[in-house]
């Protein structure tokens, strides 16, 4: 039992065609299989001005597809000559003679094929020429909103964490390896660790201050991450920075993982007359934020 996409975020909407993949090959006797793609085709499609910034890392889809109880994943790999078959190539070379599909659960808007020329009316058409049933998800909603990676990407663009996280059904993640800033931070009592994020295609969120929780070294913290130029600082600086400070832990730990992940957004970053007036706001989000993660 079959079904094909990105699967960017792994959200909501994605889920319901899992579980509805899972439960047919349960009552059927079969496998649950997934088949998406590595590298984004857009990335292959259009190298120069793609524009894209994803939901997840390689891994953390991955993470995300175990956890759905998957009996089986194929990542297949996007390459320009892949992206030039036809759809009765795609369907029969890959899919019937490669993967050896008997059932297919297929999202409404899937399409296939070489300039994705493929579509659900093809799908059914090719899967009667080759023996095999299509079962169509239709678009599922949350708060009257189709789900979409893309809506989710908007969502988190905008600050809004709260939103992608019921549309993914999970906090928002954003891992990055500890950097050493200026350490300015612990000068006036709020010590900040420098995220260097390593996939350039992972998306951060929109500038802003947020409540997170993270996993250090193993233990969880709660805490908050500025996303910004940090103005009253940097002046007039374009370089976006993103950094945590953690409750509860003053020491450097550079060159370590920190995994965060976005719970709520406490305001926008703004310039402050000087670093006392700085000092000030920062205890006052940070009471906010411990407020929310309670």
């Amino acid at each position: 039992m079959l079904t094909i996409g990105t699967f960017d975020g792994v959200h909501c909407g994605h889920q319901v065609i899992l579980d509805r993949l899972k439960e047919i090959a349960e009552k059927d006797g079969g496998e649950s299989v997934l088949l998406t793609f590595d590298p984004h085709p857009r990335t292959v499609l259009f190298p120069e001005a793609n524009g894209l910034k994803l939901l997840n890392t390689k891994k953390e889809k991955i993470d995300l597809l175990e956890k759905a109880g998957l009996d089986h994943l194929i990542i297949y790999p996007f390459t320009q000559r892949f992206s030039r078959l036809s759809s009765i190539e795609y369907v029969r070379d890959v899919l019937v003679n490669g993967v050896g599909v008997r059932k297919m659960v297929s999202g409404y808007d899937h399409h296939f094929g070489r300039n994705r020329e493929g579509d659900l009316v093809r799908l059914r058409e090719l899967a009667e020429l080759y023996g095999f049933d299509v079962e169509e998800i239709s678009a599922q909603t949350i708060d009257e909103v189709k789900i979409s990676s893309t809506k989710i990407r908007n969502a988190l663009k905008a600050g809004d964490v709260a939103k992608a996280a019921r549309y993914l059904g999970y906090d928002y993640p954003l891992n990055g390896t500890v950097v050493k800033g200026n350490s300015l931070g612990r000068t006036i009592g709020f010590p900040t660790a420098n995220i260097q994020v390593q996939d350039d295609l992972k998306l951060i969120p929109g500038d802003g201050v947020y409540a997170i929780e993270a996993d250090l070294k193993g233990v969880k913290y709660r805490g908050m991450m500025n996303i910004g130029t940090r103005p009253t600082v940097n002046g007039n600086s374009s370089s976006t920075v993103v950094e945590a400070h953690l409750f509860g832990i003053d020491q450097n730990f550079y060159d370590e993982t920190l995994n965060v992940r976005f719970v709520e957004r406490i305001r926008n970053e703004v310039r402050f007359e000087d670093l006392n007036a700085l000092k000030e706001q920062l205890e006052k989000d940070r009471q906010h934020a411990l407020k929310i993660l309670q």
